[in-house]
């Protein structure tokens, strides 16, 4: 009696066997896929308006001119928080700093791009911005079709919480005291 069951169990344990096996296929092939499908990221955008891609190649020379002009104007603005001389060894913070500005050089829109988590550095370095706006009005050339210019500067802290920034920042301590 036990021998006709014999057949009949076997048969219900390698149905069992490949009903395991094809699921756990089919959820394998799911999660590879799904893992191998990837969106590429939509860029943050600063403002509400739609970025529109420049009409004609940009002029690197006449940007950087006017990233210097924009670091020269912030310290400017700024001058009891700015930095003289070697900045320490090892700096409280660097926040970079993403902005939009139109052909009159007015601040449209900034964020912290790049921080290490530092909020006062990071207030510190909006704050200076926006103290210098509007700043220098930038050549038509680099405009984008909306009339706008999308730019990035670094702000250095010292433990002092006067800064530098990258376009004129002095070489950094090379030990710690």
């Amino acid at each position: 009696m036990v021998h006709d069951f014999l057949p009949l169990l076997q048969q219900r344990s390698a149905r069992i066997t490949t009903t395991l096996i094809v699921s756990v296929l089919a959820l394998l092939l799911v999660a590879v896929t799904g893992c191998a499908v990837t969106h590429p990221l939509e860029p943050k955008t600063m403002t509400s308006q739609p970025a529109a891609a420049p009409t004609k190649p940009l002029d690197t020379a006449a940007l950087e001119q006017y990233r210097i002009r924009v670091a020269r104007h912030i310290l400017e603005r700024n001058s009891s928080l700015v930095l003289h001389g070697t900045p320490q060894a090892m700096l409280r913070s660097v926040v970079v700093v993403a902005f939009t500005v139109n052909g009159e050089g007015r601040v449209l829109s900034s964020a912290v791009y790049r921080t290490n988590g530092d909020p006062g550095a990071e207030r510190a370095a909006l704050a200076s911005l926006r103290r210098a706006s509007p700043l220098p009005q930038p050549p038509q050339d680099l405009l984008d079709a909306r009339g706008h210019l999308d730019l990035m500067e670094d702000w250095l802290f010292n433990n002092n919480g006067k800064f530098q920034l990258h376009e004129f920042a002095s070489p950094q301590a090379k030990t710690i005291p």
